[in-house]
């Protein structure tokens, strides 16, 4: 019987993912909704406006020396969020290109400023007091965005079902404490869309064929 593939991230290096019984069952629905997905050329054309932003902020080990998260992780996170519009709003009122709250990007902004690293495109003083209007900006959300996400991967071994689960649901969802992603709809599904985005772009770049 074919597997469907489940692909995850382990700081830039792209592994085959075999999880327990009972979470793959959970999963496989969301990993073959989007198993053959497609990125619409007005999307991509979108996403091209902010590849120099992506490549430069994951060009940076934000946990573990010479470790950094994937740039084409980082698309895919932006195309499933947000589709690539800077100026999306959702529900919840998570903002711009990788759907930021507030509060989880000031929390990651003051540990940035507190860092020694000074970055392109945005400031120290941005960070310091990051304020909502600050999010519609795409060098800022590109740059949070690339933090969490490097910040997950260092907390859950790259594990994707775990990094998005943290990502969409929090960092502190009890789940995520005995090594399950989150039970949530929502979270399942953008895990199969990040997921479906991912080998989507990597194919685009003939470095992934099954």
């Amino acid at each position: 019987m074919h597997r469907l593939p489940f692909f995850i991230l382990f700081f830039g290096a792209m592994v085959q993912l075999c999880l327990p019984g009972s979470s793959q069952a959970n999963l496989s629905e969301y990993i073959r909704k989007y198993r053959s997905t497609a990125v619409s050329s007005e999307a991509l054309e979108r996403l091209n406006h902010y590849n120099h932003l992506i490549d430069y902020f994951t060009s940076f080990s934000y946990f573990r020396p010479r470790y950094r998260v994937s740039a084409d992780f980082i698309r895919a996170l932006i195309l499933a969020e947000s589709g690539a519009d800077p100026n999306a709003v959702s529900s919840k009122n998570a903002i711009g290109l990788g759907q930021i709250i507030l509060t989880t990007g000031q929390m990651a902004a003051r540990d940035l400023y507190g860092s020694s690293t000074h970055f392109r495109y945005v400031s120290k003083e941005r960070l310091r007091d990051l304020s909502r209007d600050d999010l519609f900006d795409p060098a800022t959300n590109i740059l949070l965005t690339c933090y969490l996400i490097a910040k997950y991967n260092h907390m859950f071994d790259g594990r994707l079902d775990l990094v998005i689960s943290a990502w969409n649901a929090g960092e502190n969802t009890s789940s995520l404490a005995i090594g399950q992603h989150a039970p949530y709809l929502e979270t399942k599904d953008l895990i199969g869309k990040v997921n479906g985005y991912y080998i989507f772009l990597l194919k685009q770049k003939g470095a992934l064929r099954y």
